[in-house]
């Protein structure tokens, strides 16, 4: 692997990028959910025109594609990453800063003098001595999910067009809004990229390619009481706190919440709740790597509702539940090649590949179901969505070095 040659321009892309607010609402229903994330579709716009690349495009879906023109025949292949970063945490006025050569020790954030990282709260920070950290200065998320990913692709595009004689086939990119709010991928996007299979830039630590990730359901629980001046309510009132709260008490709480689980273990997990006593709303997401097991969390859900509704006849209590994804596993189990293909350019620069249940979902997930087979590849980020979030440089450049590999090992397939 040439040393570190894309270090530089994924460093300043990533600290740029980072500092821009793209972060994405669940509560609304705009596309993208908003405005702030046409910052980074429209940058990247003018950045992959100003770079030479083809038929970029901003669609009516908010998702931002462009063509890499192959060189020699071979399979199209898509290159994807989201540019929303996650609502669960603070993203404005995000402060990248880059730690040199880091000494294998505490990093500390000026903005947060109590907050530490360090190998004992994250072991695979042990194994980065001597490289190029990355962190936000403490009261912010840094953005790296998935603002890597897009440094990782913008990178690996202006390397293949700058580059005269290499042999790639056709490369279509793109870049998503809402990814972190499950919505990162309309039914239209396999049909405009037109690639026979692609990846995510969504992934965590050197060397790893996802493809058995969780399959995910949301359920949305509603709780209606009786309303009544509580001066007069006796006999009278029906508290939709209180049968909210017996609903989450009844659920599995010492066997299958997320704090409690690992592997391929599944969980249900609430959420969200809110309301008042006339009304409370309860959101939970299902999730398990199997169709039976996702189901045996529909039925539990649905059989303790019923249990809590029927303590109590003049409440109303609905349970509507909802597909998010599937674990891609079960499309890429009946072809493995864009996985192999990762494999073999990982395995030539001389990284070791290695996959893991993915406890979550990715772009991937969504784009494999409906027909366009897309593995998500490491970038590097670890301890996303919090302020302790952070990356190596030098990971970044494998992965875009993997990028590259694919696109080649692809034309000599």
């Amino acid at each position: 692997m040439t040393e570190h040659r894309f270090a530089a321009e994924l460093e300043e892309r990533l600290l740029r990028y980072t500092a821009i607010d793209s972060q994405s609402d669940s509560g609304s229903d705009a596309t993208p959910s908003t405005p702030a994330q046409f910052d980074m579709l429209n940058l990247l716009l003018s950045e992959l025109t100003e770079i030479g690349a083809a038929d970029v495009t901003l669609t009516g879906y908010g998702t931002l594609l462009a063509t890499i023109p192959g060189t020699v025949p071979g399979p199209t292949i898509a290159f994807l990453a989201h540019v929303d970063t996650t609502e669960q945490y603070n993203a404005t006025a995000v402060k990248p800063r880059v730690i040199r050569r880091y000494d294998g020790g505490t990093i500390t954030f000026p903005d947060a003098p109590g907050l530490a990282l360090s190998p004992d709260h994250n072991a695979y920070l042990g194994t980065k001595p001597g490289c190029d950290i990355v962190t936000a200065s403490g009261t912010t998320l840094l953005g790296a999910d998935d603002k890597a990913g897009v440094a990782i692709i913008m990178t690996m595009a202006r390397h293949l067009i700058s580059t005269p004689g290499l042999e790639h086939p056709t490369i279509r990119i793109a870049f998503t809004p809402d990814e972190e709010i499950g919505r990162g991928v309309h039914p239209s996007l396999p049909g405009d990229l037109k690639a026979d299979f692609g990846y995510t830039l969504d992934g965590g630590e050197l060397g790893r390619i996802d493809y058995d990730s969780f399959s995910g359901d949301t359920a949305e629980i509603t709780v209606t009481g009786v309303s009544v001046h509580p001066g007069k309510a006796r006999g009278k009132l029906v508290n939709a706190i209180t049968l909210a709260s017996k609903i989450v008490d009844a659920l599995p709480q010492s066997t299958m919440t997320p704090e409690l689980t690992e592997l391929h273990e599944g969980f249900i997990h609430a959420t969200e709740m809110t309301g008042s006593a006339a009304e409370m709303k309860i959101r939970l997401i299902l999730r398990d790597f199997e169709m039976a097991g996702l189901q045996e969390k529909a039925d539990i859900v649905r059989k303790v509702c019923d249990a809590v509704q029927a303590t109590e006849s003049r409440a109303t209590i609905t349970c509507d539940i909802r597909k998010n994804y599937r674990n891609m596993r079960y499309v890429l189990d009946a072809d493995m090649t864009p996985v192999e293909l990762a494999r073999r350019a990982m395995v030539g620069l001389g990284i070791t590949p290695f996959s893991q249940p993915l406890r979550g979902g990715t772009d991937g997930s969504r784009l494999t179901e409906l027909g366009l087979p897309a593995p998500n590849l490491f970038t590097g980020m670890q301890e996303i969505h919090g302020p302790l979030e952070w990356i190596s440089v030098q990971d970044m450049n494998a992965a875009a070095e993997v990028c590259v590999a694919i696109t080649t090992g692809a034309a000599r397939a």
